[in-house]
């Protein structure tokens, strides 16, 4: 089983804000919205994308960042700029309008800036709310990945690029599906990439060991597994398994397993209306008490609280987000 598919499976955007942003010299941009997962790209000029917490990195013409969120994030052509613009959910492109309602600007659909021509020209894909990405996926991704065009699909982005600019009959489906489309391309290229920190469900170890204990926790992270066990079907002693493992993945065995099953339990929370007792025997815990005390230790929350938690933010996003976009594109 590629465990890839496991994870991508749930990759679908809903109502996705796909947009340009026209930027003239000396721009800068902080995104706060809040969004799940990002992807930003220049389709001409050069740019710097400023996470919260990490160095500047620089993103030219055919490169693409993945972005988790929910932190902000800023892009810029000068990396010590202070951000002449926050964009938030609410208010994302309001001073387009402004300038197209004063006949300022005569701008394409989904498309942002308050000139028609300028120094850059960036392309954002957002994934708003609980929807469209798995738990699984966010919490196996880095907080921001970059790859450069020269290891991408171009004719991807071109397509993504064209039908960004156009405003036909179903064009939110085509673009939500592009967008899951050049998601997935990317972080395949991602993967396949040697020189990339991959995540522990998809490293390529040279460890044989190691690597079959990972694909038999993926496969059925349900079973009563113990370090006993996982030895015992590896062929090596508790303390060999014990050792390799935390040396390849960063932490022992049953501790990954307990991240897997929380992230699956939070998508099933996501995904159905099943109960937390029936969630909980789906992904290996006796009771709903034994997963709520897992869940609340690992993510702070009990299963109830993150379950009301995405009903009012998919609410919310329903009611003032991608409907905007044909107006306001973001």
């Amino acid at each position: 089983m590629d465990t890839l598919i496991g994870l991508l499976d749930g990759v679908r955007a809903r109502g996705a804000l796909i947009t340009r942003t026209v930027m003239p010299e000396g721009w800068s941009l902080r995104y706060t919205s809040g969004a799940q997962l990002s992807l930003v790209t220049m389709l001409h000029g050069q740019a710097w994308l400023v996470p919260t917490s990490d160095d500047p990195v620089a993103i030219g013409p055919g490169d693409i960042a993945v972005i988790r969120g929910p932190d902000p994030y800023t892009v810029t052509d000068d990396p010590s700029a202070s951000p002449q613009r926050v964009i938030t959910s609410a208010d994302y492109c309001a001073q387009t309008a402004r300038a197209r309602l004063h006949g300022g600007v005569d701008l394409g659909p989904r498309t942002c800036g308050v000139t028609e021509t300028g120094s850059a020209l960036l392309l954002s894909g957002v994934y708003e709310g609980p929807a469209g990405i798995s738990e699984r996926l966010l919490d196996a991704l880095p907080r921001l990945l970059m790859m450069q065009e020269a290891a991408l699909d171009q004719p991807m982005l071109d397509i993504v690029a064209r039908e960004t600019a156009l405003d036909k009959r179903g064009q939110q489906a085509v673009l939500d599906r592009l967008l899951d489309l050049l998601l997935v391309s990317t972080l395949r290229a991602w993967i396949d990439h040697p020189q990339n920190d991959r995540a522990a469900w998809y490293r390529t170890t040279s460890d044989s060991i190691v690597a079959l204990a990972l694909r038999l926790l993926n496969e059925n992270p349900a079973h009563p597994w113990t370090v006993a066990e996982l030895a015992a079907k590896t062929g090596v002693s508790r303390a060999i398994l014990a050792r390799r493992f935390a040396t390849e993945v960063g932490e022992p065995p049953m501790r990954y397993l307990i991240g897997r099953r929380i992230a699956l339990a939070a998508d099933l929370l996501r995904e159905t209306e099943a109960t937390v007792g029936s969630i909980a025997r789906k992904v290996g815990y006796a009771n709903a008490f034994a997963l709520s005390v897992a869940f609340k230790r690992r993510r702070g929350i009990t299963p109830t609280e993150h379950r009301t938690s995405i009903a009012l933010h998919t609410h919310t996003a329903g009611s003032d987000g991608p409907q905007q976009a044909t107006d306001a594109p973001r």
